[in-house]
């Protein structure tokens, strides 16, 4: 839910125009923005108690989201409601920032109240997402440090079996009007389901917080804690999965969908181009998409190819496999992998300060993925809480690690942490000029795409110095140019699974475990992937400009912080922001 109003070039001299035409009814145009801004954040916030909670924000933390047919009509009704009021108001004469505040929240809420046609809350699980995998990550997310913490945990536990029965409500809505996932994929969540639960209760991640709890709590209370939330788990937690497993496979995951593409659902090729312009944010038409990537795959082959020749191999599919049966490039230990992106996090971070001039103050730790979900979840990102209490995370995949290389620890780590999302997220988070709603704004091709382009910067810096490492870096950036085509084979073009599998494995020597999980990740999550290449071409290109006007002005610093110091942000307002920039860098001349 937010949105965009283009900036000219000359906006950066608007405000004193602003201030020649002060007046009280232009303070009370301003105010009434700011006040609906924070209005409709804690909107937000109250209705996403979760959200919250991750946020650091604990007055709704004994609350879990209400995924109801009367709350989800009432937030459409609201988001319908802020939409109107926020387009009444009259930003003439506001500071270029205001109005921007303005343009992104209308952007947003307009995109939220298309998007109601489509029904996306009746296909509410897959798996890679849904209350199954979502609550017992989120365990992970929040903090606990008072006996209040627990207390609210506790009666988080105990609604659970409502937000499995809110759940299977519409999913039932979801079968009987044709919306159903791949039934592929859904056929995986009850093994999910059985994992989350099957171990001994202590081990439960809903269990893990009584683990080992704050000295600031009595042992009489930490003894009462424990056995009331185990005996939560036991009695709410575990029967609630059960019968949720049991409707998905026994009812549900039969009628799942036989093709794997949007298409084959109501409004398919619609449902999909609005997926598109929002996780591009742009007006690239899927044809269009696919094409990039075909060229981007092209080019990149090219540079796979000469890194191979340069290690002795005459092409990828022998360089591949010599890859596959070298054992220094294959971990030894779960352990060992943790300690490689620690490694690489630890040397960009010692390089940061000839990158940027601002940097963030969250700190950034690694840890494992959680077991229940190593299967189907791949190696990614979690923000820190903004209130400072919990650090941003690393969260790795070290599972099946027999069968995994070392080749993309390198250029994950820059993914994921440092220059990448952390760099990013925790930043936009402590720029305290801008509302909430932009300091925790999510775009997909800004901020996949900024994650992407980051990886370059460890070769600007002098890093993949093993040419092996270097690879996996180029093998990265294939997988990304891939998913331009195949996102659009699956659902543009009609393409099968094996289809996109075997053009994974025709372009790239990407680990066959990690070809699965993303070719059944695209069938899932429509367009999402598209966000990370254009996003990096996006931001390459206006860094190309930037240089190219400015010369030897050009300060690499100075533009990273543009580029970051306006939080999330779509693609042609990031443009008009860099043009704003250099155009004042040159009047400062």
């Amino acid at each position: 839910m937010r949105f965009f109003i283009a900036l000219t070039l000359l906006a950066c001299f608007l405000v004193p125009t602003a201030r020649a035409v002060d007046s009280p009814a232009l303070d009370a145009r301003r105010k009434a923005l700011n006040d609906l801004l924070a209005e409709q954040w804690e909107y937000t916030l109250r209705t996403s108690p979760t959200f919250a909670s991750i946020l650091g924000d604990k007055r709704w933390n004994d609350k879990l989201d209400d995924g109801s047919q009367k709350a989800i009509d009432e937030n459409i009704a609201a988001t319908r409601d802020f939409l109107k009021r926020f387009e009444a108001i009259n930003t003439t004469g506001f500071p270029d920032q205001e109005k921007l505040n303005k343009a992104l929240m209308v952007r947003d809420l307009k995109n939220g109240v298309d998007g109601v046609k489509f029904r996306d809350w009746e296909m509410p699980v897959s798996q890679i997402s849904g209350p199954h995998l979502d609550l017992p990550q989120f365990v992970s997310l929040i903090s606990f440090t008072s006996l209040k913490d627990y207390e609210d945990y506790l009666s988080r536990l105990r609604q659970i079996p409502r937000v499995f029965d809110e759940t299977e409500i519409q999913m039932r809505k979801g079968m009987a009007e044709g919306l159903m996932p791949w039934r592929t994929l859904v056929e995986k969540v009850p093994g999910q389901c059985d994992k989350i639960t099957g171990g001994k209760l202590e081990e439960s991640p809903f269990a893990l917080p009584f683990a080992k709890m704050p000295d600031s709590i009595s042992a009489a209370d930490q003894k009462r804690l424990r056995e009331e939330g185990l005996a939560l788990v036991k009695d709410k937690v575990n029967p609630a999965y059960v019968k949720f497993t049991k409707f998905v496979k026994n009812e549900y995951a039969p009628k799942g969908r036989s093709e794997p593409g949007i298409w084959a659902l109501p409004d398919g090729q619609e449902r999909y181009a609005f997926r598109v312009k929002q996780s591009t944010t742009t007006n690239l038409t899927p044809g269009e998409i696919h094409q990039i990537g075909l060229a981007q795959v092209q080019e990149i082959e090219a540079k796979m190819l000469g890194v191979a020749k340069q290690l002795g191999y005459n092409d990828l599919k022998s360089f591949g496999k010599a890859t596959n049966d070298n054992p220094k490039v294959h971990p030894k230990s779960r352990e060992e992998i943790l300690d490689l992106y620690r490694k690489y996090l630890g040397q960009m971070e010692a390089k940061l300060p000839d990158l940027f001039g601002r940097l963030p103050k969250a700190k950034l730790e690694v840890k494992p993925i959680e077991e229940f979900n190593e299967k189907d979840a791949s190696t990614h990102y979690n923000q820190p809480a903004q209130d400072g209490s919990r650090p941003g995370y690393v969260m790795v995949n070290t599972g099946d690690f027999t069968h995994r290389t070392t080749l993309d620890v390198e250029t994950t780590a820059y993914h994921e942490g440092l220059p990448g999302h952390h760099m990013q997220i925790a930043i936009a988070q402590e720029v305290t000029d801008l509302p909430p709603f932009r300091q925790n704004e999510y775009y997909t091709a800004y901020t996949e795409g900024w994650a992407l382009y980051s990886e370059r910067l460890g070769k600007e810096l002098g890093f993949f110095q093993d040419p092996y490492s270097y690879y996996g870096h180029l093998q990265d950036d294939m997988l990304r140019a891939i998913r331009l085509v195949v996102d659009t084979g699956f659902h543009y073009k009609h393409w099968s699974r094996e289809q996109v599998v075997n053009f994974f494995h025709d372009h790239s020597t990407i680990d066959e475990v990690e070809v699965q999980s993303e070719t059944d990740r695209y069938a899932s999550w429509p367009a999402q992937a598209l966000g990370y290449k254009i996003g990096q071409l996006e931001i390459l290109k206006l860094r190309a400009y930037a240089k190219a006007e400015l010369g030897d002005k050009f300060d690499i610093r100075g533009f990273h912080d543009q580029v970051l110091g306006g939080g999330a942000l779509p693609m042609d307002v990031l443009g008009d922001r860099i043009h704003e920039w250099v155009a004042t860098q040159k009047a400062a001349r």
